[in-house]
């Protein structure tokens, strides 16, 4: 019998890896590593500040995220598998004396959808358990005789559901988003009177290995890639420290892993309003103007094919709507962001000012792509310096976004 001291991790994790491509067809490679990572990581949760969430999540039925969990319900310590549960049983099911749970919510959209409405008190349980110290404060007892207590909250979550989740959810989570499988891409037919004891077996070596590493883990400061911090590093350090215990390949993996990973949540979930509203001010309005009309802004908005603008809460965004997102922002002098007036030959017309967002833009937008905005400091002169213009000129009210930006043509 092999001594536990010689169980070789990244031969292991390789198996755990092998094991899901029996069964599962992730989007890229870098799902597979992240999610072997995580189910190491549950057998580890004790030695880590945070615990990161997996979402399996795809547009549409039938893309093999329930099937995703079941593999990773074989494969974690005490799992425990919901598509229903209150905030308050699982308070009650992370504070007993059996250990920590690995709580697996399927169908999670049924929760969190835009049928459902918002589950407050569970997207609590779910973004205070990501941090050892987060819990909730509730009484116990009965009628006056009642005490306040902290239940626990912390444990391993992995969730599987259509669509997206809130915000607070999605940033607390490595996203894996499943699709369809195509013809050419095949699948071991799972049966869990058979499969189910090989997933044991090697849940058994894991907690096994884990035992290994424990100390070390629990000591560990694993080195992020570059550009990684924040919450992504929160997010990510579990997972790399467990790369770094298991040896091998496996820490250059996690690291192409995590910065794949990363990006893609980037690429496909939606940024708030104002963010997207500021970001797109930034490369696709003003493209290096120094100021713009409200008319001119509103109309470049909802010239945009792929954005929100022309359906908030079924209207287009007009200048109240533009005026209300932009004042959560400050200037640069820390005072609300605000439309200003611009003098043009045809009069005064409110509008903003680059100076006034260059504060929002560098601290809230993701860098600019280079090369996506044409400068338009020789745009038109009433835009860019309010000088006069030549009666010749278009006055600024009936100028479109686009010829707002443009150097004025001579006739």
């Amino acid at each position: 019998m092999t001594a536990p001291h010689a169980i070789d991790g990244a031969a292991l994790l390789d198996e755990v890896e092998a094991f899901h491509r029996r069964f599962n067809v992730f989007p890229t490679e870098a799902a597979y590593v992240a999610v072997a990572l995580w189910d190491a990581h549950a057998h580890l949760i004790d030695c880590f500040e945070t615990t990161p969430r997996i979402a399996f999540l795809s547009p549409e039925p039938g893309s093999g995220k329930s099937r995703a969990l079941e593999i990773v319900e074989l494969l974690t310590p005490r799992p425990v598998a919901t598509v229903s549960a209150s905030a308050n049983a699982l308070y009650r099911l992370v504070d007993s004396a059996e250990g920590l749970p690995t709580v697996l919510f399927d169908e999670v959209d049924t929760i969190f959808g835009p049928k459902a409405g918002a589950d407050e008190a569970l997207r609590g349980f779910l973004n205070a358990g990501y941090r050892r110290i987060g819990g909730a404060l509730r009484c116990v007892g009965e009628g006056s005789n009642q005490n306040a207590q902290v239940f626990n909250s912390y444990c391993a979550v992995a969730m599987a559901g259509l669509g997206s989740l809130p915000d607070t959810v999605l940033t607390r989570s490595v996203i894996v988003r499943m699709r369809k499988r195509a013809p050419n891409e095949k699948v071991e037919p799972y049966r869990q009177r058979i499969h189910e004891k090989q997933g044991h077996a090697l849940r058994d070596r894991l907690a096994k290995w884990a035992d290994t590493v424990r100390d070390q883990v629990a000591q560990a400061w694993p080195a992020m890639p570059d550009g990684v911090s924040d919450r992504p590093a929160d997010v990510w350090e579990p997972l790399l420290a467990v790369a770094d215990a298991i040896g091998g390949d496996w820490p250059g993996r996690a690291r192409a892993a995590c910065l794949e990973l990363i990006s893609a949540a980037h690429d496909n979930d939606e940024a708030s309003l104002g963010v997207r509203l500021l970001t797109d001010l930034r490369d696709k309005v003003f493209c290096g103007a120094d100021r713009l009309p409200t008319a001119a802004i509103i109309e470049c908005l909802l010239r945009m094919d792929d954005a929100p603008w022309g359906d908030l809460d079924d209207k287009p965004i007009n200048s109240r709507t533009l005026a209300r997102l932009l004042g959560q922002y400050v200037t640069p002098a820390n005072k609300p962001i605000k439309p200003r007036g611009i003098r043009t030959p045809s009069g005064f017309p409110k509008g903003y000012y680059a100076e006034d967002l260059t504060d929002a833009w560098t601290r809230y937008c993701p860098p600019s792509p280079e090369g996506s905005a044409t400068s338009a400091t020789s745009a038109t002169p009433q835009v860019n310096r309010g000088e006069p213009v030549a009666d010749t000129a278009t006055p600024i009210r009936h100028m479109s976004a686009e010829a707002a930006t443009q150097p004025t043509l001579a006739h």
